[in-house]
């Protein structure tokens, strides 16, 4: 370690590795802008970008960079990951002792089944003081590349279990709220970690029938773009101000992401305003290497990380611009200026975490392994999958009546389930408690056998457990589903279906005529109709990926010490629906050759729907604010031009919130999740069925008592996205709906002239690349991926 790294960090306990950062008491740094704390981060960043050689510059572009030693830079490492709790390949974990383990949450796709905003920037924040604590032990860094914000579009995707679900607005509300506990209030002066919005944009395929997600063209509309893709990362940057992006391995309309001008300048720090803080861009990992192959967008390496540069990738995920720039920089393709920019916004990024300044003036960089993996953290753990978890079906059966008498039957591969409960991107969590271990924690009898595996596994022998210890107990709950051996990253499905081997088992413990349970486990959705349809099954549930105490959870919602109350965040289609549309048909709209997606769009009937939900009791609601039956759309706009709004879309509708009274008709305390709903005749044709717009998360309201949701529309609300992109006001009937049902409705009118409120801008004309000569025809995409090329 050279002799001017300072050690500003305590010393982690098992391993005494020791935390490096830049020394601006002592260092060579100590008389220059950068170690002056009252200036800006963006000049202190260029006085250090300043003092760099070319080369160091270039080597800076890394995402492993090597630092500077001269100037006391230490090497820095810009990937770490935060998806559920902190983890990643450079997040270091000792073997035992302090920093052996940090709090695990829910996988993405189980949290946002709780549309608990609050619950969601609570786990961020543990997970970001976690990220400080083991940061300033030198065992992960300060920037962190999560949230995967794609939405879930189709539930074949391998890693729709890192998201929140299938819903635009759901996920535009979950980053906000996420965004806030990672990053901290934009108040504050130091920010805690860095947050990064991936994938930018368009991408959820991995490999499926061949088609691979480094070459893939991703065809969407400016509607589609507009409407679907692109308002979570929109809430990322103008609404959330986060600090990093991820450009995606796919292409867009031809152009490779992370060397397009229109997504990456045009529209994220033009039309978005991401310039606050001169943030950063990084590419995937090797995604800059694709734009020359697979993508032959670039007809040479230099050419590739030239156009990475120059389009605004600031930050190479691995080593191509580190080994071509040197060569571009000799052929003119690129110049200084350009790639000062891309190192300012780093190295400014770094200053508002106070990585250049005194750790006595930072709360953050005086936590310790004290501060990981608290009670309060565990108990969170536990909210987390409580919360998540869904009811689909009931006939009575449960909550579970236990006392010491019972014998409880549980089966299934994931009945004993400890490392799938964490699904992927997954660090080391204090414990793995599966449901047999919860079961067992009751006074009760256990009778357990695993039975057939997963996806794969046809074998008969091993059912022979089964029946012997499914005869020996009163109740039979069946644990299982899919797993990370069938949905992961580099991973898509190509069937919604359970097994033969799986339903085989279930239809023949159903037929044993005892009270049965099924938890449906795993990140996308499988048709569980025979399930459902089958008469001796009374209950259903669904459990996603719990986490560490997901087991625990799941015990105390059958036995009712918890009350369920999550919703499904994304569509339950029937298995036919995979001989419907390919994956690689990215429109939503419903036409001869694709049924529709999502709950908005789809034209078939669906097994179970976006936001299905039962409880152990009943509520109902009414709207207790009185809504005018017919609104100007010229004095909408008006009085929101008149508030100052730089974007018209986030003025209020209403002057407060629209208050949904909701009451608890029957005897069992618990949550209820109010959704709002928009539906009606406005804007182009075809209408969606109807669209999320708001929700709340009641807590713990007891039988016969009400509890009030504030339920806040803006203008952006109601608006329509034209095919040009458009953010359009358009007049006509609306409807206010609460819940699926609905529970509650309200109808009212918006009339006169209809009103754009945000004007979108279009992609330049010209888009192709320079090719690769000698790889015409080369790489060929899979099956299914005939795209025919979208025009605005």
């Amino acid at each position: 370690m050279p002799a001017t790294y300072r050690n500003l960090a305590l010393l982690a306990s098992a391993s005494g590795a020791l935390a490096l950062f830049p020394d601006c008491v002592n260092g060579p740094l100590r008389n220059e802008t950068i170690c002056n704390t009252s200036a800006s981060p963006a000049d202190r960043a260029r006085s250090l970008v300043s003092l760099y050689t070319l080369e160091e510059k270039i080597n800076a572009t890394s995402s492993t960079a090597p630092g500077v030693p001269r100037l006391g830079v230490p090497p820095y490492q810009w990937w770490s990951e935060g998806l559920h709790g902190i983890a990643g390949p450079f997040t270091n974990f000792s073997d035992s002792g302090d920093y052996s383990y940090s709090t695990s949450f829910p996988q993405p796709i189980l949290m946002g089944a709780a549309f608990d905003d609050e619950l969601i920037t609570a786990v961020a924040t543990v997970i970001s003081t976690e990220a400080r604590a083991f940061n300033n032990a030198n065992r992960t860094g300060l920037d962190f590349w999560t949230p995967n914000i794609n939405p879930f579009r189709d539930q074949r995707w391998g890693r729709g279990q890192e998201t929140p679900g299938e819903d635009p607005f759901h996920l535009s509300s979950y980053v906000q709220a996420l965004i806030k506990g990672l990053q901290g209030d934009t108040s504050d002066p130091y920010k805690r970690v860095v947050a990064t919005c991936k994938h930018f944009a368009g991408y959820d395929i991995e490999t499926w029938n061949g088609n691979l997600r480094y070459q893939f063209d991703a065809q969407i509309s400016q509607q589609d773009l507009v409407e679907y893709y692109l308002p979570p990362f929109q809430s990322c940057a103008r609404d959330s101000n986060v600090g990093a992006f991820m450009c995606s391995y796919n292409a867009v309309n031809g152009v490779p992401t992370c060397a397009d001008p229109y997504l990456l300048q045009t529209i994220l720090r033009e039309h978005w305003g991401w310039t606050n803080e001169e943030q950063w861009v990084t590419s995937d990992c090797d995604a800059v290497q694709n734009i020359y192959l697979p993508h032959e967008w670039a007809a040479t390496r230099e050419e590739a990380a030239a156009d990475a540069l120059i389009a605004g990738t600031d930050v190479n995920c691995g080593t191509y611009m580190q080994n071509h720039l040197p060569k571009a920089f000799s052929q003119g393709l690129v110049n200084e200026t350009v790639l000062d920019q891309a190192l300012v916004r780093q190295y400014s990024s770094l200053v508002r975490l106070g990585y250049f300044d005194d750790p006595e003036d930072q709360p953050y960089r005086q936590l310790d392994f004290n501060d990981v993996a608290t009670n309060a953290s565990q108990q969170l753990a536990y909210k987390a999958a409580v919360e998540g978890v869904v009811l689909l079906k009931n006939d009575g059966l449960l909550p579970l009546s236990l006392d010491s008498s019972s014998s409880l039957g549980l089966f299934g591969e994931w009945a004993n389930a400890t490392q799938d409960l964490l699904g992927n991107y997954a660090g080391i969590p204090t414990y793995l408690h599966s449901p047999l271990w919860a079961a067992q924690q009751l006074n009760v009898t256990i009778n357990y056998a695993q039975g057939p595996g997963g996806q794969g596994d046809p074998t008969t022998g091993s059912w022979l457990t089964i029946w012997p210890a499914a005869d020996a107990s009163d109740v039979i709950v069946y644990i299982s589903g899919i797993n990370n051996g069938v949905e992961s990253e580099g991973m898509d499905r190509v069937t919604l279906a359970w097994t033969g081997a799986q339903l085989d088992v279930i239809g023949q413990l159903a037929e044993l005529g005892k009270p049965m349970v099924v938890v449906q486990m795993g990140g996308g959705q499988i048709d569980s109709s025979p399930i459902i349809n089958n008469p001796n099954i009374s209950a259903l549930l669904w459990g996603g990926y719990p986490g560490q105490d997901g087991g625990v959870a799941i015990v105390d919602i059958l036995t009712g010490k918890a009350a369920p109350a999550g919703r499904l965040p994304t569509t339950q289609y029937p298995a036919s629906y995979i001989n419907e549309v390919p994956m690689t048909d990215m429109t939503l709209r419903p036409s001869e050759s694709n049924p529709g997606r999502t709950y908005k769009w789809y034209n078939g009937t669906a097994v179970f729907e976006f936001g299905s939900g039962l409880h152990y009791t009943n509520f109902s609601a009414d709207i207790t604010s009185k809504l005018e039956s017919s609104y100007s759309i010229s004095d909408l706009v008006s009085t929101c031009k008149s508030s100052n709004a730089n974007y018209p879309d986030k003025c209020s509708f209403t002057p407060g919130p629209i208050q949904i009274e909701v009451s608890n008709t029957g005897e069992t305390t618990s949550d209820y999740v109010t959704l709002g709903f928009l539906a009606g005749s406005f804007g182009p044709v075809p209408y969606p069925k109807k669209s999320l717009v708001a929700y709340q998360r009641l807590h713990a309201i007891t039988g016969g008592a009400s509890g009030t949701a504030n339920l806040s529309l803006t203008l952006g609300s109601l608006a329509r996205v034209d095919k040009m992109g458009n953010k359009v006001l358009y007049p006509g009937d609306y409807s206010l709906l609460i819940d699926n049902d609905p529970l509650a409705s309200v109808n009212f009118t918006l009339t006169g002239d209809q009103a754009v409120l945000d004007e979108w801008p279009q992609p330049p004309a010209n888009r192709t690349g320079k090719g690769v000569s000698g790889f015409e025809g080369y790489f060929v995409p899979g099956y299914g991926s005939d795209q025919a090329a979208v025009t605005a």
